[in-house]
């Protein structure tokens, strides 16, 4: 499926093309609901790397954070816009066949999930709500599957 996605302030557009395009993996760690979060996490799809487009990448700003307080950065880099702090999406070289956009900033219609997964709970702030839903499952940390797992046991995979 191809998705197109932009920041608030439009500086920023991307196309990439994604096989598992679902918005089901709600992630709670500090990084992610700190830079792209509003309910205590942010949604996280899977694409190809090799197929992003960006214009106005001279206004894509890098985010590397710091893990667990180490001094060292993660590899992995969040891109945002520069001019509106947008979240756009995460690249991580550990895997650098894909590369996963923020769902916030997809403007391609997104299919509805069926079933959702929380993640980092662990690290949820004490306001964020966790609905106790019979189509969601929920871990303290890393999920048991892979965002391709994911889609594939429930036939999903574009």
């Amino acid at each position: 499926m191809l998705l197109e996605g932009s920041c608030h302030c439009k500086s920023v557009r991307f196309r990439v093309e994604s096989p598992s395009p679902y918005p089901y993996l709600l992630c709670y760690c500090s990084i992610c609901r700190k830079t792209a979060g509003s309910g205590g996490y942010a949604i996280n799809l899977g694409a190809l790397s090799e197929t992003l487009e960006v214009e106005g990448q001279e206004h894509v700003s890098v985010y590397r954070a710091r893990i667990n307080d180490e001094h060292d950065p993660s590899p992995a880099e969040w891109h945002s816009c520069g001019v509106c702090a947008s979240a756009l999406w995460v690249f991580n070289p550990r895997w650098p066949e894909l590369v996963h956009p923020f769902a916030s900033g997809v403007d391609t219609p997104l299919p509805k999930p069926p079933e959702k997964v929380r993640m980092m709970l662990n690290y949820a702030p004490p306001w964020s709500e966790i609905p106790e839903d019979a189509d969601e499952r929920h871990f303290p940390e890393f999920p048991d599957e892979s965002l391709e797992e994911w889609h594939h046991r429930h036939g999903l995979l574009s």
